[in-house]
C-alpha cells in the first residue's frame, strides 16, 4: 500500500520520536540498522523528512536526528506519508490505471473509494507520539 520509502519513513520517524522522547539524538547508521534499511536510502528519506520539517538534523560530533518533544504529538502519519509519497495513496487506482474516477471507474473503484477514505482518516488521526509510546512500552515493534 505504501511505497518502500514511505514504509521506511514511518519506521524511521517512529524510532527517532521514541529516542527524542528519551532526550537522545540518533545517527543515520543507527536509524538504518534499527529499521533494516540501506544507509544511502535511509539518508534520502531522512532528508525528505527534514525538508518537510518533520524532523531536525544536527551536524557535528553530538549531531544526529531528533524531533522536538513538543512537536511529536502534533505530527500525524498523514504528514509523513505526504512528505514522501504526496497524495498518490489517496488518488491512485486500486488496479494501477492512469485514469480511474467516478466517471470512468475501474472494476474496484466503487469499493476502493471507501477504503481510501478510511485510510486517510486513520492517517490523519494517528500521531507519531502514539506510535512511539507503543514502542516504548513494548506493545509494538519495528523489526521482526
Amino acid at each position: 500500500m505504501f511505497s518502500k520509502a514511505c514504509e521506511y519513513g514511518i519506521k524511521a520517524s517512529t524510532f527517532i520520536a521514541l529516542q527524542s522522547l528519551q532526550q537522545r539524538r540518533v545517527s543515520l547508521k543507527e536509524i538504518a540498522a534499527e529499521i533494516d534499511s540501506p544507509v544511502a536510502f535511509t539518508a534520502k528519506i531522512l532528508h525528505q523528512l527534514a525538508k518537510s520539517d518533520i524532523l531536525k538534523s544536527n551536524k557535528g560530533p553530538s549531531g544526529g536526528f531528533e524531533i522536538p518533544k513538543e512537536k511529536i504529538d502534533t505530527i500525524m502519519l498523514s504528514h509523513i506519508v505526504f512528505a514522501i509519497d504526496g497524495n498518490s495513496i489517496y488518488e491512485g487506482c486500486a488496479l494501477g490505471f492512469d485514469r480511474c474516477d467516478a466517471n470512468q471507474p475501474c472494476p474496484l473503484h466503487n469499493k476502493f473509494v471507501g477504503i481510501r477514505d478510511e485510510l486517510k482518516d486513520m492517517l490523519n488521526k494517528t500521531s507519531l507520539y502514539e506510535l512511539a509510546t507503543g514502542l516504548e512500552v513494548g506493545l509494538t515493534y519495528l523489526k521482526r
